[in-house]
């Protein structure tokens, strides 16, 4: 599997490109920005762009997924708990002073266990709610692969202090859906370094109370 992260935007966002080297069918998860550097990856690779998963609807992740529907035709899929998010996009917008982004609703709404995928990967969408109502994480069981979105980080946790966040909702999303998974399970975060799923057991002091 062809698995590429380019940090986009002011927030560094970290999206990622995941495709098949047979079938050359791709998915985009959480482009923020940079669309144009994320075509340029697709076309490096001769992928196609077959889904647009987006972890969540904090402007950093979810600002160029319908630009990038516009140009390839790609449905955008997440969940619809956060569509009061996108219905402030414009205050978002000036939380960290930049363009207003169109964003639209959903082409369908991944909950959890639904299964997303091209051909040759297939991944499992894990609802966390915590950093949002509608925040998940989607897991590639073949890779060992998490991409976390902004619930997990390398020795941190996301934060809970904007409109839909809850504490103990996202310490029980991380303690009953992902630590769940095996140790070597690799974490992708929305934001900063990789790091793994055995790693935040250990060493993560915002889970030690597990």
């Amino acid at each position: 599997m062809i698995h590429e992260v380019l940090a986009v935007g002011p927030l560094q966002c970290n999206c990622s490109i995941l495709g098949d080297e047979t079938s050359h069918e791709a998915i985009v998860v959480d482009p923020g920005d940079e669309i144009a550097r994320i075509l340029h990856a697709l076309q490096r690779h001769q992928l196609t762009l077959m889904q647009i998963v987006v972890t969540h609807a904090h402007i950093d992740h979810i600002a160029g997924a319908y630009r990038l529907k516009q140009l390839t035709g790609a449905p955008v899929l997440y969940n619809q708990g956060d569509l009061p998010l996108v219905a402030m996009m414009e205050e978002q917008a000036a939380w960290i002073g930049v363009k207003v982004p169109e964003v639209r609703a959903p082409d369908e709404s991944l909950e959890d266990g639904d299964i997303v995928g091209v051909t040759g990967i297939a991944g499992t969408i894990i609802h966390t709610p915590g950093h949002t109502e509608g925040s998940l994480c989607m897991y590639v069981p073949e890779q060992k692969l998490l991409l976390a979105g902004d619930t997990l980080f390398a020795g941190s946790v996301g934060r809970t202090d904007l409109p839909g966040g809850h504490t103990g909702k996202l310490l029980a999303s991380i303690r009953d859906r992902l630590l769940t998974l095996p140790d070597i399970t690799k974490v992708i975060p929305g934001h900063g370094i990789n790091t793994t799923i055995g790693l935040e057991r250990q060493d993560n002091p915002f889970l030690q109370a597990f």
